[in-house]
Parts: structure tokens; sequence; C-alpha cells
């Protein structure tokens, strides 16, 4: 009868070790989710947060996020993954302002596997970084495009600017 209790002990420390089932493990957040995948979609909402509390840290105001401007960030990461090449940045803000969007600004990155990757690029170059900063912006937009059999896999379009004319 003594036995019983003892060999009941190893088995319940090793059931305390076993890891948590799937659905009770804690997920990633989005800013780490790679995008260097087919049904990857960058999470906007949590892009817009995370560069408004770093505008916030700089004093200045808040960006909305943009359907069109979204679009047409959109269709600039897709045209970037089929060119197999980042694309002009100049070219990309005469498009936008074209669309009637003032003083606009443009990030156009390829490489970065996630969001987390890529704001953190965004900041440590100045010319990115002032993208981010930029006192002028209202409105902002970003997408991704994935590409595999490019070296860079996964190609970004940011865009911010001022409300439209």
């Amino acid at each position: 009868m003594r036995r019983f209790p003892l060999l009941i002990l190893p088995a319940l420390a090793l059931a305390a070790c076993q890891s948590p089932p799937p659905a009770a493990r804690p997920t990633a957040p989005s800013f780490y989710a790679s995008m260097a995948r087919a049904d990857a979609a960058v999470d906007a909402a949590m892009a817009r947060d995370m560069i408004n509390a770093y505008r916030r840290n700089r004093g200045l105001p808040p960006l909305a996020l943009d359907p069109d401007l979204q679009a047409a960030a959109q269709a600039e990461a897709q045209a970037m993954a089929a060119a197999d090449r980042p694309s002009s940045a100049d070219a990309f803000k005469a498009h936008l302002a074209s669309a009637g969007y003032r003083a606009p600004a443009a990030n156009l990155s390829a490489g970065y596997h996630t969001l987390a990757e890529a704001f953190s690029g965004w900041r440590e170059s100045p010319q990115h970084d002032r993208v981010l900063t930029d006192p002028q912006a209202t409105r902002i937009a970003i997408a991704t495009a994935y590409a595999p059999q490019s070296k860079y896999k996964v190609y970004w379009a940011l865009a911010v600017a001022a409300d439209r004319r």
C-alpha cells in the first residue's frame, strides 16, 4: 500500500513539467508575426498604434488609418514584389500627390520579415525616421507583399500624408 503513493509522485512531477496545450499558450504580438508567408497580412492597426506611440514620445500628433491610402500602399507593395525590387519613393509620393494627398511621404523597403524589424530599421535610418516623425502627417497606411522567389521575400510600403485637398 505504501508503494502506490510513491509511484504516483513521479508521474505527477512529470505531468507538471509538460507544456500547456497550444490553446493555452500565449500568442506573440502581431508585430512579431512573419510576413514571409503567402497568407500574411501586416496588422495596420498595430503598426499605426506603434508609430503613434513613437510620435507621441516626440510631441507629435497621432495618425489615422486611411483606407484609400491603404489601397495605394498595398498596390505599391505588390508592384515592388512583382518587379522584385524596391520602387522609387519619389514616384510613389508623386502618385499620392496626384490622388490629392498633401505632403505625402513614404518608406519603401524590402527584406524585413516582421513589423518589429521594419519599425526598428526605419527608426535607425534618418531618412526613414523623417517619414515616421513627419509633423505634417495626419494619415497613415502600411502594407506588405510576399515574393517567395525574391532574395528579399517581403516588400513594405509605408505611406503618411496630410489630409486630402
